[in-house]
């Protein structure tokens, strides 16, 4: 027989009964029974019973066992009394009754339970991942992963992808975020970079003519942590391809994605049709770039109804260059309570309230209620129901400004209502590509340009386009949201030196930068280069997804916590003076 086991703990059926077996596990939990002992032995697959009664020869070592001790049973496989079946585990028919223990490892008094639903502080989870990792719901999280992954590259692999593993040093990128730096010890002040994705040697991989590139990949960003998001690092399906065009990319990876959430999504519906969506629109009807397509509601602008109106704050408002009055419509939201309380989230949310309209039974029939129709009267109210579709029992909220200065807050509250008025679907994963970014953005204070998107994405009319307005360019750049978040990310590239130098002059970069930060991509560039793009689907977010989490931490072995700090290996650590030395570094005291 094997050292340590001949089965796992979920193997043992019936069929089993009379057999002499070896297990080893952890003890999940022990229970005494009138002076016998049940201990229900865990391993990764599952869970075994397995007893000892007094006439055991082991029985006195078998009492001092505690919760997560690893030990090695021998023993004899019995059926359970038919009314002692466990039908919840596979096991659940059987039972070993010990005739030998080997205590393979004691533990000590738990910082944490693994057995239960007990609620842990994050950061003691953290600091004791390794016992975390132990509960169900992480084995179960952790099995997925390793699942999904396996699935992406069986279907990139099938149609047609293979993976090729890009450096993990190289040069600093700007993707968006600050770089992890790391000093060269052969080059004194020097330092390379862990790359924040692996943009430019993907682009470049095109460039060498491979046509179809994958990798599932690791990426390093210095961010300050979010729910949804990795403060240090994180992994993303990584792909480029050659001679194609922005649906062409389209095409390629839906079937891949949803593929994948059909496969672990565990029954829910998977939205077949994948609509796409300009970014400007995404923004009026949504308030976000990521919208929810579970929540139908889609805000609407409302301006004409109170240009010149009788309520002064909003007329006001409209007289200003570059603001807007929108409504969300809320079916079933017509009474003043839920008014009231939709009004209270937006003060919670620094906003000075949303102005509401609500229409209910009167009794001349439908009216409309609420401080806003009082003041623009039943002419414009009418003409707001109308327009947003809107019957008895629904309500509409407002709010009014620069789009900048409140479309945060309209999104979140779309979501808020959804969800209270039971209008967002749970049961579904909606997706929707998020097309037509504009190229760049612009700085309130300063009034500095800068990239908004990818700085390597081909720009909508070329050239051409770069010659007018900065703000006006659109760019070969979409996003894929799921459910509220963005699960991809990609572009079209931008192949042609000319174009990009163009580019990256409108956002502040001149030629001779540009050659000093991407030299060899530029230079690449010159010795034909072809048309070619792809995208970046971030696997922690759909795992979180699929995991019906809404943490990403739960789906990452090992996290950081939210202030980028490894509490289980103690990292970041200070170091030595002779690492500064051999670096050629000096640490100053941060002024406070």
């Amino acid at each position: 027989m094997h050292a340590y086991r001949s089965h796992t703990c979920a193997e043992l059926t019936k069929e089993n009964v009379g057999d002499t077996v070896r297990l080893a596990g952890w003890v999940h939990r022990v229970r005494d029974h009138g002076g016998v002992l049940f201990i229900d032995l865990r391993d990764h697959y599952g869970m075994t019973q397995v007893l000892c009664d007094p006439d055991s020869a082991v029985f006195s070592e078998v009492e001092k066992v505690r919760s997560e001790w690893c030990i090695r049973i021998d023993g004899e496989v019995k059926a359970r009394d038919p009314e002692l079946v466990n039908p919840r585990i596979v096991t659940g028919e059987i039972e070993v009754y010990i005739r030998d223990m080997e205590v393979l490892g004691a533990a000590e008094e738990l910082p944490l339970q693994v057995f239960g639903d007990q609620e842990y502080p994050e950061e003691t989870r953290l600091r004791y991942r390794y016992l975390d990792l132990r509960r169900e719901v992480m084995q179960r999280n952790m099995a997925l992963r390793s699942d999904v992954v396996a699935s992406i590259r069986r279907r990139m692999w099938d149609i047609g992808f293979r993976e090729y593993q890009t450096p993990i040093i190289t040069a600093s990128s700007p993707e968006g975020a600050r770089d992890f730096l790391v000093p060269s010890r052969l080059h004194p002040g020097r330092f390379y970079a862990l790359p924040q994705a692996p943009q430019q040697f993907k682009q470049l991989l095109m460039v060498s003519g491979f046509d179809k590139y994958f990798q599932i990949a690791p990426c390093f960003r210095d961010e300050d942590p979010r729910s949804d998001r990795s403060p240090t690092d994180f992994y993303q399906l990584d792909m480029e391809m050659s001679f194609v065009e922005q649906q062409d990319i389209f095409d390629t990876v839906k079937p891949v994605i949803q593929g994948v959430f059909e496969e672990f999504g565990g029954g829910r519906k998977v939205d077949a049709s994948w609509p796409q969506i300009s970014y400007a629109d995404a923004a009026l009807w949504y308030g976000t770039d990521k919208p929810d397509l579970r929540n139908p509601i889609k805000m609407q602008d409302v301006s004409e109804h109170f240009r010149d109106s009788g309520f002064a704050i909003f007329a006001k408002l409209l007289e200003q260059e570059g603001t807007q009055i929108r409504a969300i419509p809320a079916q079933g939201g017509g009474s003043r309570k839920f008014c009231d309380r939709m009004n209270a989230f937006a003060q919670k949310e620094g906003l000075p309230g949303m102005g509401y309209i609500f229409w209910r039974d009167g009794s001349d029939g439908m009216e409309a209620a609420g401080p806003l129709a009082k003041n623009i009267g039943p002419e414009r109210t009418e003409a707001i129901r109308q327009q947003l579709g809107l019957g008895t029992g629904d309500a509409a909220f407002f709010l009014g400004g620069k789009p900048s200065s409140f479309e945060r807050v309209a999104g979140r509250a779309r979501d808020v209502i959804g969800e209270e008025l039971g209008l967002t679907e749970t049961d579904r994963f909606a997706l929707a590509w998020v097309v037509d970014f504009p190229m760049y953005e612009k700085d309130e204070e300063t009034g500095e340009i800068d990239f908004s998107h990818n700085p390597f994405s081909m720009p909508q009319g070329g050239l051409d386009a770069l010659s007018g307005d900065p703000m006006d360019v659109l760019g070969f750049q979409y996003d894929l949201s799921c459910n509220g978040y963005e699960i991809l990310s990609g572009a079209i590239r931008n192949h042609r030196p000319e174009i990009m130098f163009k580019a990256f002059e409108l956002a502040g970069y001149g030629e001779e930068e540009v050659r000093k930060r991407f030299g060899g991509m530029v230079n690449a560039f010159r010795f034909g280069a072809p048309p070619h793009g792809g995208c970046a689907a971030g696997i922690d977010r759909i795992v979180m997804l699929l995991a019906d989490e809404d943490n990403i931490r739960q789906v990452m072995l090992f996290p950081m916590n939210q202030r980028a700090e490894d509490l289980m290996m103690q990292a970041p650590t200070e170091p030595s003076p002779e690492q500064l030395m051999e670096l050629g570094l000096r640490v100053l005291p941060r002024e406070e």
